[in-house]
């Protein structure tokens, strides 16, 4: 549904794609079908000072840097937005999303609401939407099944979901809410929301 209040959207066609919500609520899987299935679409890279989890790639999943480098990055205004979550870092590399989207390809974001709160601010022209799980035993069981944090982790993320859920429509900067209870008709919701808002049929 549309944002009211808060962030403006300017009327000129963009090429940023922001996708949000709570850890668990599916975004990740969202973000790698719009990339399987949008014309011209490419995958931002962030930046993080977390440590990798089994499986990821440095540069390909996330750009994994330390604090010290992060902050340098920071002063150098090399971020496009930049948050703190749960005791990490994460930022955008502003110069390669520019960039491409000037290039006529749309990028794909996946951040928190603090990010997407600045992107908003940067690069109203962005479509920004915010995923939301369809219940809370629903976003228990898929944290619980990732079987990568521990149980403390496990609770502070839990605690955290509703209060970045309630963030995101206090922020008015989101353009859509959806709701992923199958994967699968939430894709097909999402694309027809990111071709409508960019003309991309």
């Amino acid at each position: 549904m549309p944002s009211e209040g808060g962030c403006e959207r300017s009327q000129s066609l963009g090429g940023l794609v922001v996708i949000s919500g709570p850890s668990g609520a599916g975004k990740t899987s969202i973000c790698h079908a719009l990339l399987e299935r949008l014309p011209r679409a490419l995958w931002s890279v962030s930046a993080t000072t977390r440590v990798p989890r089994a499986g990821e790639i440095d540069g390909e999943n996330y750009r994994f840097v330390s604090r010290d480098e992060f902050q340098r990055m920071r002063e150098r205004g090399e971020f496009l937005e930049s948050a703190e979550y749960i005791g990490q870092w994460y930022g955008t590399p502003a110069l390669p999303i520019r960039a491409a989207v000037e290039a006529g390809q749309y990028v794909i974001l996946e951040i928190d609401v603090q990010g997407g709160v600045q992107v908003a601010a940067k690069m109203p022209e962005s479509v920004r939407i915010f995923v939301l799980p369809p219940t809370h035993e629903t976003l228990v069981a898929r944290l619980a099944g990732r079987k990568t944090e521990s149980a403390d982790q496990l609770k502070r993320r839990l605690a955290e979901a509703d209060g970045e859920i309630a963030a995101a429509r206090d922020s008015g900067c989101y353009d859509h809410y959806v709701v992923n209870d199958v994967l699968v008709d939430t894709v097909e919701e999402v694309l027809s929301i990111v071709r409508k808002e960019m003309k991309d049929t």
